[in-house]
């Protein structure tokens, strides 16, 4: 079986939508298939049509240029029209049997039309929903005429498709109220291909708190993109009572991302400049040191439809190094961490909640070392790519045998 993705992004650009395809293409080549990868022109490539990345070939989409380009709409048609005819002469090429496309809509709606000229089976993965994304960055506001109408091409994609996956329960329950049906959607959620053994000692963890003079601390730590609604200005502003209920806290902060500089002017505050370090964005293969850095990995997302629906990676990747994981009771995170026992939950948006979890984390070893060894268990049984990515498998081969 062949299955070509047609997708937002990819390396060298770093995510957690780049980590979660590369987790399936590695799942899905672990079954004996193959795969072919086509990002669109909103990724940042060289200008070749095809391009090679440690070790993965990948099909661009050049960004079209015509007058008029830089206009809302104008600009999207244009977009599309250009992944459409790249998809077109990638099917040429490659004869797939299954045409992927995931989020966003950018992708869906070009990939549907082409795979009904080709009579190729299509699927959308929907990995969160883009009318909100725009809410939480400030580009519309929930209900405008753009939401409105977003919301509606989305449906419109939806009930196109042959066939739908989510990567949670709360986005299955959102489309459903759409009226598509349960059967024609699989759930393939968030998963990890690398699950080192439970460690008590990590000399790379070690390492980088002595690097940055933080070795002797109760590390609070996030790694990852810095977007308004992970909630990381509510870790800043609660610093001051943080060290009020544990002196040697610090917190540590791994990444970059839209509210970066924001978040670098809120820590100038006297009263939390001393207690909190950014990294900067780190080399992808010293992550799992920086996760072995911190002692609890904090969570803090905002209450919003977005988080309410869409379950991030990141306290998967924490489970999976072995760190015990603090997160807010949104939608999203109640589907991975069960309080007390995977990790521990806070009230979204609740200063002194975050505050109290932490201080009780803080002053309890014996717990930590228990939410750090339940949540290992439970990603090592439930959430590593070679079984969470089988739904394809049925998805795909029940397609291809309602277009014989």
């Amino acid at each position: 079986m062949k299955i070509l993705h047609v997708l937002d992004h990819l390396l060298p650009l770093q995510s957690g939508y780049v980590y979660r395809t590369l987790g399936i293409l590695r799942a899905q080549r672990s079954f004996g298939w193959q795969t072919v990868q086509l990002t669109g022109p909103r990724h940042n490539a060289s200008g070749a049509e095809v391009e090679t990345v440690d070790g993965w070939e990948f099909q661009r989409t050049r960004a079209p240029r015509f007058p008029g380009r830089g206009l809302p709409i104008v600009r999207e048609l244009g977009e599309m029209a250009a992944t459409a005819a790249r998809l077109r002469s990638a099917i040429a090429a490659h004869r797939p049997d299954i045409v992927h496309a995931h989020s966003p809509l950018l992708n869906t709606l070009p990939a549907t039309k082409v795979g009904r000229e080709q009579r190729i089976p299509v699927v959308y993965e929907v990995r969160g929903l883009w009318e909100d994304a725009a809410v939480d960055l400030g580009h519309t506001t929930e209900g405008s005429l753009r939401y409105r109408t977003t919301r509606y091409l989305d449906t419109v994609a939806l009930k196109r498709a042959d066939g739908v996956v989510v990567i949670c329960r709360g986005l299955q329950e959102e489309i459903s109220g759409r009226g598509i049906r349960t059967d024609r959607m699989v759930v393939v959620p968030n998963a990890v291909d690398d699950i080192p053994p439970l460690a008590v000692d990590h000399a790379g963890g070690k390492r980088i708190r002595a690097s940055l003079g933080i070795a002797d601390r109760f590390v609070l730590g996030f790694v990852g993109s810095f977007y308004h609604y992970e909630g990381l200005r509510l870790l800043l502003e609660a610093v001051p009572d943080l060290v009020q209920a544990v002196p040697n806290i610090h917190v540590l902060l791994v990444g970059g991302g839209p509210e970066d500089a924001g978040l670098r002017q809120a820590a100038e505050q006297p009263a939390v400049k001393p207690f909190v370090t950014f990294t900067g964005r780190v080399p992808h293969a010293a992550v799992p040191d920086y996760y072995h850095a911190i002692d609890l990995f904090a969570c803090p997302r905002l209450k919003m439809r977005l988080t309410d629906l869409v379950t991030p990676l990141k306290p998967l990747e924490a489970m999976a190094q072995g760190v015990p994981v603090l997160a807010s009771d949104v939608g999203g995170h109640r589907e991975l961490v069960a309080h007390e026992r995977t990790g521990l939950l806070f009230r979204a948006g609740d200063r002194a909640s975050l505050v109290g979890e932490v201080a009780r984390a803080a002053g309890s070893q014996a717990l930590c070392r228990k939410l750090a060894a339940d949540a290992h268990r439970f990603v090592s049984a439930e959430r590593t790519w070679s079984s969470c990515a089988r739904p394809y498998k049925d998805l795909y081969e029940r397609l291809l045998a309602d277009r014989r």
